[in-house]
């Protein structure tokens, strides 16, 4: 018993660890990524599978698509012209300021004051 009760001891602090270790990349949270889409973005762009484009592109799909091609969007020359696959890494240094990594971008945002807004965002639209 003394045996049992040990080795439950141990395999604990192992998850427990672990999950600590890998926390922080599951700490995304899909539901207020949604939310502050809402707050911060949607005035500019839409979502939603088949919605209309506004100021910026529909960004339904978004993760694996090439920049610059989204159907019926007219983009800058610079985007048309940035050759990025918008990956998870890519669209984060994008979100962390737009101008630095696309100058001449139509993209005004400054980025987001809080990191967990960004991670939360592009979990968000990672789940689209």
């Amino acid at each position: 018993m003394n045996h049992l009760s040990r080795q439950t001891r141990i395999f604990s602090a192992v998850l427990l660890s672990t999950a600590f270790l890998f926390g922080t990349a599951q700490a995304q949270d899909v539901e207020e990524g949604a939310f502050v889409f809402d707050q911060q973005c949607s005035l500019c762009h839409s979502a939603g599978m088949g919605e209309a484009h506004k100021i910026g592109p529909n960004l339904y799909g978004v993760f694996g698509r090439d920049s610059g091609m989204a159907d019926g969007y007219t983009y800058s020359a610079a985007m048309l012209e940035a050759g990025i696959n918008w990956t998870e890494e890519n669209l984060r240094t994008y979100l962390e300021g737009p101008a630095a990594m696309v100058p001449g971008t139509k993209m005004g945002f400054p980025g987001f004051s809080d990191p967990a807004d960004e991670d939360n965002v592009i979990a968000y639209l990672e789940s689209l």
